[in-house]
Formats: structure tokens, sequence, C-alpha cells
């Protein structure tokens, strides 16, 4: 099912007749039997639910592939909400994965056309990724790394994270601070608060570009669910089991290549950037590349802004470098696939904006590269 969900939220990597008939499965599944919460929590915090806490709710808020939230209520009346993994998935998943490299290089080694998406690579990533969802206590630590970076910058003020309660958090169980508020796409409610809503999503906006291309380090999977406006009109991010980390060199590429696309109509520098991005699997052509990169994009960009998808434009980026045999990094892909998400909420929420027409957006994103560029 894991497998099934990173198919169908990754857009570019996969075929769309696959990724379409497996999107059901994002947010399809059946919550966890109420002994086996009782099993992990009594194993994992050294107590039944409700003597660990001094309310526990046995009705899951949500229920995902790898775990359930829980409302609870600490002793001293604190609200926070309660992660609980699935009992045994750890085990089950560590056998699927081992079924699963077996299949990605016996792929490899018998289909020319399989190896130009990179199976063995998608596994080992996925895997990888798995890891990190399967341990709280990371999830945690990067939910403290995000929100510590957000303080750096005043423009963040009303961007925040749930606070962790250690006390209560280990690898299986994570506790934080229960977010009282409406999803970033329930649009009515929003409204009736009266709030801002174009703002709320432009502070959204600028936080993650500025975690992503500043810090290195962003979350990875900003669906409505994990974004939420809080009753004091701050925007939430919540889940941290997906997380993306831009190491200086990608980011110094990603910042070269992105005006170079969407500024300066390079797509020599663009097909360049692409390479440099990823790992080249049989000889360059860059002219040739070029060439398929400005067929697809120019008449996209040809487009008034408010109709241009730019996340859009970096998928079709991503299928380009997989037809070249380009192993790009998954990080891009995340970039894509949160730009999307993004453009979306933003003709819920704010239609007469976008982001590529935002001076202050835009300025962010290159301003480093234009104070590195010489004056022409």
């Amino acid at each position: 099912m894991k497998l099934a969900q990173l198919i169908a939220s990754s857009p570019g990597l996969f075929p769309e007749v696959l990724s379409d008939e497996l999107r059901t499965l994002l947010d399809r599944v059946p919550p966890l039997a109420p002994v086996d919460v009782d099993h992990v929590i009594r194993r994992e915090l050294g107590g039944a639910p409700g003597d660990v806490f001094g309310r526990f709710d046995p009705v899951p808020l949500a229920s995902a592939s790898i775990a359930q939230v829980h409302a609870a209520t600490l002793h001293d009346g604190t609200d926070v909400v309660v992660k609980v993994q699935r009992r045994g998935i750890r085990a089950r998943l560590a056998a699927d994965l081992s079924i699963l490299a077996g299949a990605a290089h016996l792929l490899e080694r018998r289909s020319a056309r399989a190896r130009m998406a990179n199976p063995v690579a998608v596994v080992e990533d996925f895997s990888a990724t798995l890891a990190h969802e399967l341990n709280f206590v990371l999830e945690a630590q990067a939910m403290e790394r995000f929100a510590d970076n957000l303080k750096t910058f005043g423009e963040n003020s009303g961007v925040r994270v749930p606070a962790v309660h250690w006390r209560f958090t280990t690898p299986r169980v994570l506790t934080m601070e229960q977010i009282h508020g409406h999803s970033i796409d329930d649009t009515e409610a929003l409204r009736a608060t009266g709030f801002d809503l174009a703002e709320l999503l432009k502070r959204g906006v600028r936080a993650w570009m500025e975690a992503a291309l500043h810090h290195g380090f962003f979350h990875g999977d900003v669906h409505a669910g994990n974004l939420m406006v809080d009753t004091a009109g701050n925007v939430v991010f919540l889940d941290f089991g997906i997380v993306g980390q831009l190491d200086d060199r990608t980011k110094a590429i990603i910042r070269n290549g992105l005006p170079a696309l969407l500024i300066d109509g390079d797509f020599v520098e663009v097909a360049k950037s692409i390479y440099d991005l990823g790992a080249v699997l049989k000889p360059v052509d860059l002219d040739q590349a070029s060439a398929d990169i400005a067929e697809i994009v120019e008449p996209i960009l040809a487009k008034p802004l408010s109709e241009i998808s730019y996340g859009q434009v970096l998928i079709d980026i991503v299928r380009i470098g997989t037809r070249y045999e380009v192993r790009l990094p998954r990080e891009l892909v995340l970039v894509a696939k949160q730009l999307l998400y993004f453009e979306r909420y933003a003709k819920l929420m704010a239609p007469d904006w976008n982001i590529p027409d935002d001076p202050e957006l835009i300025g962010f994103l290159f301003e480093s590269v234009h104070a590195e560029r010489p004056a022409s």
C-alpha cells in the first residue's frame, strides 16, 4: 500500500494511468483495532492509554498506512494528539521491501525501458523514506528543526509547528500539541473566521520556499491534511514523516536553473542543470535535450502568468530527464509536488493571486542569483 501511495503521489516518475488508478489509496486505510492501539501504547509508554493520559479517545481522528492519530488529554489538562504506529508494520514492510528490491534488480537487468524509470533507486529511496517514517523520534526532531529554522526570519511569526511532548514520544508513539482550527482547503470555514485567505497562503508558501531554498530542509508532503490554520490565524505545518533536504550544491544548481528556465529562456543552461543534478546513464546530448525542453516549456511560458503551473513545468522537466536516462534526485520531485499543492490552494483561497506573479516570492527565490550575476 505504501508503494502504491508513493506511485500515486509522485507525478512525473510513473505513468499517469498507474498514478490515477492508485490514487484512491491515499485516503482509504482501515483503522487499527483498539486492542492493537492498547498494545503499542503499553509497550512504548509503560501503561494503558487511560492510565498514561488523562483522557484518550479510542476512535481515531485519522488513519493512515503506517499509523493513526487519536485525540487525548494529558493529566494537566493539555490537549494533545497521539500518533500510534501500526502493530507489526516494521516486520511486514521489511519482508515486502526485500521482495521489491529483488523485483527491481530483475527489471533493470531485463528491460532497457525499465532502466529509464530506475526501479532500483526508486526502491532504495522508498526504503530510506520508510525508515524515517517508521521512527517517530526522527519525525519529532524534524518538527523542531523546521520550527527552529522558522524563527530565523521575522516574516515567519505567523507560521508554526505543533510542540512535541517528549515525555510521551518514542520511536512508535508521537505525542504533540493538538491544533484547533481548519484545514487549509476548508475555504468556507476559513472565510467565516474573517482571516485574509490570500495573506495566509502567501505566508505559508514563503515559509516553505525559505525552508527549501535557504535552509535546505523542507516539508515534503503539504497536502491539505498536513496544513492548517489555527484559531489565532497561524499557518501550521503538520506531519513531518516525509521531509526533503537539499545540499548547498543542489540548491545552487536549482537557483541557477530556475531563472534560466523561467526568466531567461536559456534552455541549454536548463539542460546542463538537469545533467548536473542527476546521475547520467548515457552520453550527454545537450542540444537535443534543450530542444525537447524548449518544445514542451515555451508554449507553457507563453501563457499569462495566472495560467502557468510551475509545478507542472518541473514535472515535465523530470520526465525529460527520465527520457535521457538522467537519474534526478527525489527532492526535485518533492519540490514539484509541493508547488502543485500550493497552486491548487491558490485557486481555492486567492484566485486573483498566483505564485509566479508575486514580487516578494519571486524576489526571494532569485535574489541570491541576481546578486551574484554581473550587471549587464
